[in-house]
Parts: C-alpha cells; sequence; structure tokens
C-alpha cells in the first residue's frame, strides 16, 4: 500500500525509490508491527480480561499450570493484526506469494479462532474436535500445495494457469521444472525431483505439520513464540536470497521470481512476534491461543515450500519437531502397551516434552530459556547452508 504511494511520489521525488528496496521495508515492517502489538496489546489484554476471555487449563496437565486457569487468551488475536497490518503497508501488494502467506495465514487463524472460541463459551479444554480441525486444516493445505505445485514453477500467475493445463492435458505425468525438487542442504548439487504428487503430498504435510507443531509446543509461557520468530526471520533471509537472481545463482540456489518480498512479511511477523512475548513473557498476562499457534506454524511452513527449504525448515525448527514426536511416540507406546498387557505405560512422564522436563524437576522458566537457545542454536546451524554447500 505504502510501496505503490511511494513510487508514485518518486516519480517527482527520487527520495522516495529508497522504498523499492526490500531490506528497508522489512525492517519498516518489523518497526510497524512491534509498535502496533506494543500499543495495542494492554488494550486487547484488558478487552479480553473484561469479556472474561480466559484459558480453561487442562485438569491432566501439570498441577502448577493450574493457577493460570483464567489468564485471558486468544492474544494470538492481536500478532495477526500486527503482521498483517504491517504487510498490507510495506509489502507489495502485487506479489501472489505475499497474498497465499496472507491467506494460509489468516485460514489457519480462523481455525484457532473457532476453536479458541469453543474453549471459552463452553469452558472445554479440548476445543474444536481433533477431526473437525483436521479437516478445515486440511482443505486450506491442499488448496496452497496445489496452487505452489504450479506458482514456484511458473514465473507470474498467468503462467501457473498454463503449467497447470499443460499438466492436465498430459494426463498428470508433467514433470515439474528444477526449482521445484526437493533440496537437500549441504550438498550442492544434491536435489530429488518430486513430480507434481510429490511435490502437492510434501507442501501439505509441511504446511499442516508445522501449524500443528508449533500449537502443540504453545504449552509454557513464551515458548512458541520465540522459537517461532528466530525461525521465521530465518526463512525470511532464505526467501530473499531465492527471490534475488544474482544471490540465488552465486549460493546455488534455485531462482523463484517474487520469493524476495516474503522477507516483509516474515521481518512482520518477526516484530509482531516480539511485541506479542512483551505480554506473554512469564508470567503471561496473555496467551496465544490456538488463532495465533496454528496461523503461524501455517505461515513457517507455506514461507519454508516457496523458499524450497523444508528440510532446512525441519532443522531450525527442531524444537517443534521434538515436541511433535514426544506427543507421537507417548500416545503410540501407550496404545501399545494397553492393547498388549492391559494397561498403557508412558515413556515420558507427561507429553508433551516440556511438560515431561517440568514434572522432571525444571521450572516453566528454565524449560523455555533452554528451548530458546537450542533454537538459536539450530536456526544458526540452518543458515549455515547457505554457504556451506
Amino acid at each position: 500500500m505504502l510501496l505503490e504511494l511511494a513510487q508514485w511520489l518518486a516519480e517527482d521525488i527520487r527520495f522516495f525509490n529508497v522504498f523499492n528496496y526490500i531490506t528497508l521495508r522489512a525492517v519498516l515492517a518489523t518497526l510497524t508491527a512491534l509498535g502496533i502489538g506494543l500499543f495495542f496489546g494492554p488494550m486487547v489484554i484488558r478487552k479480553l480480561t473484561a469479556l472474561k476471555i480466559g484459558q480453561a487449563v487442562r485438569t491432566d496437565g501439570p498441577q502448577t499450570h493450574l493457577i493460570k486457569s483464567g489468564t485471558p487468551t486468544m492474544g494470538g488475536a492481536l500478532i495477526l493484526i500486527s503482521m498483517g497490518v504491517a504487510t498490507l503497508l510495506w509489502a507489495d501488494l502485487t506479489n501472489r506469494f505475499v497474498w497465499v502467506v496472507i491467506l494460509v495465514t489468516f485460514g489457519f487463524g480462523w481455525i484457532g479462532w473457532v476453536d479458541d472460541y469453543r474453549k471459552v463459551v463452553y469452558r472445554d479444554p479440548k476445543g474444536m474436535s481433533s477431526k473437525e480441525k483436521y479437516f478445515w486444516q486440511s482443505l486450506i493445505g491442499l488448496i496452497a500445495s496445489v496452487y505452489l505445485a504450479f506458482a514456484v514453477s511458473a514465473p507470474d500467475n498467468a503462467k501457473v494457469w498454463d503449467l497447470f493445463i499443460e499438466w492436465s492435458r498430459s494426463g498428470f505425468s508433467l514433470y515439474l521444472p528444477p526449482k521445484a525438487d526437493l533440496i537437500v542442504p549441504f550438498f550442492k548439487h544434491v536435489a530429488y525431483p518430486l513430480g507434481v504428487f510429490g511435490f502437492i503430498f510434501l507442501a501439505y504435510f509441511v504446511i499442516v505439520g508445522t501449524s500443528n507443531a508449533v500449537n502443540l509446543t504453545d504449552g509454557l509461557d513464551g515458548l512458541a513464540i520465540m522459537p517461532t520468530v528466530l525461525v521465521g526471520a530465518a526463512l525470511g533471509l532464505f526467501a530473499y536470497v531465492i527471490g534475488r537472481a544474482d544471490y540465488s545463482k552465486y549460493l546455488l540456489f534455485p531462482h523463484i521470481p517474487g520469493a524476495s518480498e516474503l522477507l516483509v512479511f516474515c521481518a512482520a511477523m518477526a516484530g509482531a512476534g516480539l511485541a506479542f512475548l512483551w505480554f506473554n513473557a512469564y508470567p503471561a498476562q496473555v496467551f496465544m491461543g490456538d488463532v495465533g499457534a496454528l496461523a503461524l506454524g501455517g505461515a513457517l511452513g507455506t514461507v519454508a515450500v516457496i523458499a524450497r527449504q523444508e528440510i532446512v525448515l525441519f532443522i531450525m525448527g527442531g524444537v517443534f519437531v521434538a515436541e511433535t514426536v514426544s506427543v507421537m511416540v507417548q500416545v503410540g507406546y501407550f496404545k501399545y502397551t494397553k492393547k498388549k498387557y492391559g494397561e498403557g505405560k508412558r515413556i515420558l512422564l507427561m507429553a508433551p516434552l516440556h511438560h515431561h522436563f517440568e514434572e522432571s524437576g525444571w521450572k516453566e522458566t528454565q524449560v523455555v530459556v533452554r528451548f530458546w537457545i537450542i533454537t538459536m542454536m539450530l536456526v544458526l546451524v540452518g543458515l549455515s547452508t547457505l554457504k556451506l554447500r
């Protein structure tokens, strides 16, 4: 929005040409989202408190969390508003990838909003049924994955439709160009062709999987938001490199025109996340809720797919992966032992993983900060793949 205004003013005043630089607009998007979040945060918290939109704490979780019952939740709406406004102000709104990420983010945010609303109104910690939630996540994820399979391969939307028609006429046997391959980090020329169906499956798995992984991680004050900020900022750098013909050629990445603009979106997400952390740090004044966790996870997954960094996301988001695997292992082992021995047994003291460490004697703040440190190290490993190839 402001980019168009700056471009119009630049016709008479050369100074405004500076706003054509994505890096400047990314910085401004960060500051804008941060400012909006810090300014409106107290008002949002007061409003949520007045509406009695308090968190219903799980009775089967750590007993120390029972004191958090009633803390305002659905604070993720503040994140979405901050990053949404900042993106609309500073991003190039003619960019197709920006709109894909925005639609996926707010689509998953809508699912989370409904889930949180049911938790608040009916005082049910379970909220939306898992089947219903998964259906809507799958629908949005599948639509985005189908579009991205051709959008990543084509230079513009007109070519996207042409490529789709060509694929249909080929009997669904058309191969995608190399830029749509699965890139293996740390190797110069190792990439695996996915094909259309392979790309769609992988993109769907990454988008929906990351959304749920962030949601599972969001169980302690500040635990999910800081890794999201760190991973999102790193993915923004990858998108910037992928979208630049010169940088991508030098660093041996495929060039995807338009991907650089996602740096502005990721910067806005980082600013909004830091503003939210101001109020979500221990002891939290507000919780993110599913409206924030599902949306942010979907955003990370979508950016990773566009930037062709699915494996790097797996590395940098190691905390999200560990949390998800801990739940899968715990539930799977419990069901297996219950079927075999008649009594379910557990591997961890409690799942997700952060609760296991709490039950082991770690304080909540220790778990959170240590998980942050692990994420910082993993993000640095991920960023090293930019050059170590």
